[in-house]
């Protein structure tokens, strides 16, 4: 019967499908391994590194403790969240002040915190930073 072969083919398609879309649902559960947090940004104060590695008028990522901080003017520095607001992937690179989500696609402005694509809608979180002997910190005062 030619009926048969399509369907079984349909069948085999939808469990395929199924089976992808199970996948990212993995992938945006918060118990995935790809950077969800349930905080979004520090609790404590974290040691990013020295203030000259972010450039003037640039941002710098800092992956492990899910930070960005950006550096408007010499000396002059602001953080935010390196957790996208849409379904909390960690961001994976920042070009041209630029943040990137790897999980749907979303961009935020670095310098601003501000979804430039979605379909994330909400601004990364704000972060305290300041420099302690030459280097920056993020995070709340301990």
């Amino acid at each position: 019967m030619p009926g048969q072969p399509a369907a079984r083919r349909t069948v085999l398609k939808g469990a395929a499908l199924a089976g992808a879309a199970g996948l990212g649902v993995a992938a945006c559960s918060t118990e995935s391994k790809l950077g969800h947090a349930e905080t979004p940004t520090p609790t404590a104060p974290v040691q990013l590194g020295a203030a000259e590695e972010v450039p003037v008028g640039g941002s710098k990522l800092y992956r492990d403790q899910r930070v960005i901080v950006t550096c408007p003017a010499k000396g002059q520095y602001k953080a935010f969240s390196a957790q996208c607001t849409h379904a909390g992937c960690l961001l994976d690179k920042v070009e041209d002040n630029v943040g990137n989500c790897p999980c749907h696609g979303s961009r935020f402005d670095t310098t601003t915190g501000k979804a430039m694509q979605g379909p994330a809608t909400a601004p990364l979180s704000s972060v305290p930073v300041r420099i302690e002997g030459g280097k920056l910190v993020a995070g709340p005062d301990a």
